[in-house]
């Protein structure tokens, strides 16, 4: 396209709008090239959707795109979205924002980290309403649901086997949405109770030298389970629920010797456990009951020499029926953005450690 096309619409429009300028600049000074076919379309979004949802407060979501389809112009002018670009790019600019639409239909507000997401899905040939509206659990006006594709996976997962594994980094919601799941379960009585474990074992500290009893040693390590719960379970329930056996959070320790019937069993930061452990707890199943084991691989705090249970066991269990391993990777952290930028450095460090430890010492050839 040549730029006097560019010039003749802005003309034509009366626009005079800066992202045109520009980008007739770029093309200009030879700094971007122009498909010689491309495509033009009007999104119009209903009168009942305030524009201000769907572009974002000072156009942020319309940014998010624009960084994303670099070779596309996105215009908005009342209800209305003009997109001018190649031709593949302006289709799946136009099914995003139909997308979008689709989701606030459904009382879910859009964020920049969502749209990329949902650019991310529509690549993979996913569509983004069918992952991030299918809720989990309602509680307290807040409604709990996957918000990655993988996500998604690990929840379908999930009610599919009555073996889950889910590894991956810090932040990807293993443990959240594990939690969210067995919640469910309890309340549509396809279970009577859930049962929350994790190894107690020590990330640099000693427990003998913590203060109090063990019981007040322990309960630090099964914080975050509470945490969780405590995000969807009236907190002034949790207390009777514990003191029923309805929900009960325990070290894994305390596992041993157990058959758990019609229950949720989550086991979080397996890693930590040793190949011993993970047999010890996976031969608890019961009938009628869920078991998901989560960890990170790559945050073990076994001693020295200790294989972690969560490594070995896929191997062992990998051709098995019924047990499902779904990973979640950096693109799935759903923390502050840094978060899934911090585990891609972290494993581009140790993916450079292992090389140099794997290349044979000359000096003493």
């Amino acid at each position: 396209m040549c730029i006097s096309t560019f010039l003749a619409a802005e003309a034509c429009l009366g626009l005079r709008d800066s992202r045109l300028a520009l980008l007739v600049s770029a093309i200009e000074l030879g700094q971007m090239t122009v498909s010689a076919s491309p495509s033009h379309t009007v999104v119009i979004v209903p009168t009942s959707t305030p524009m201000v949802s769907v572009t974002g407060a000072r156009d942020e979501l319309i940014r998010v795109i624009e960084k994303s389809f670099a070779d596309s112009v996105i215009l908005v002018r009342g209800n209305e979205i003009t997109i001018d670009g190649p031709k593949p790019s302006v289709d799946l600019i136009e099914t995003l924002i139909s997308e979008m639409l689709v989701m606030l239909r459904t009382g879910q507000g859009l964020t920049p980290e969502s749209v990329e997401r949902s650019i991310a899905m529509l690549r993979s040939d996913v569509r983004p309403a069918d992952v991030l509206t299918a809720n989990i659990i309602s509680s307290r006006g807040r409604t709990i649901r996957a918000k990655t594709l993988n996500q998604k996976r690990y929840v379908d997962a999930i009610d599919e086997n009555t073996i889950v594994f889910g590894i991956g980094p810090a932040g990807t919601g293993k443990t959240y949405l594990a939690v969210a799941k067995a919640v469910q379960a309890l309340q549509s009585k396809q279970v009577t109770r859930i049962i929350l474990t994790r190894p107690a074992v020590e990330a640099g500290e000693r427990l003998g030298f913590l203060p109090g009893t063990l019981s007040e040693k322990i309960d630090p390590y099964l914080r975050p389970l509470y945490d969780a719960l405590h995000d969807m379970v009236d907190p002034d329930s949790i207390p009777r629920l514990m003191t029923s056996g309805t929900i009960e959070v325990a070290p894994l320790a305390y596992m041993r010797g157990r058959t758990l019937n019609d229950a949720f069993i989550i086991l979080d930061e397996a890693q930590n456990t040793s190949a011993e452990q993970m047999k010890m707890f996976l031969t608890r199943l019961g009938f009628g009951s869920t078991m998901v084991i989560t960890g990170d691989v790559t945050q073990i705090d076994l001693p020295t020499g200790t294989a972690s249970g969560l490594r070995v066991v896929r191997d062992i269990l990998t051709d098995v029926d019924d047990v499902a391993f779904c990973e979640l990777t950096s693109t799935d952290v759903v923390r502050h953005k840094l978060v899934g930028q911090i585990v891609d450095a972290y494993g581009r460090y140790d993916e450079k450690r292992a090389s140099q430890d794997q290349r044979p010492d000359r000096r003493n050839s």
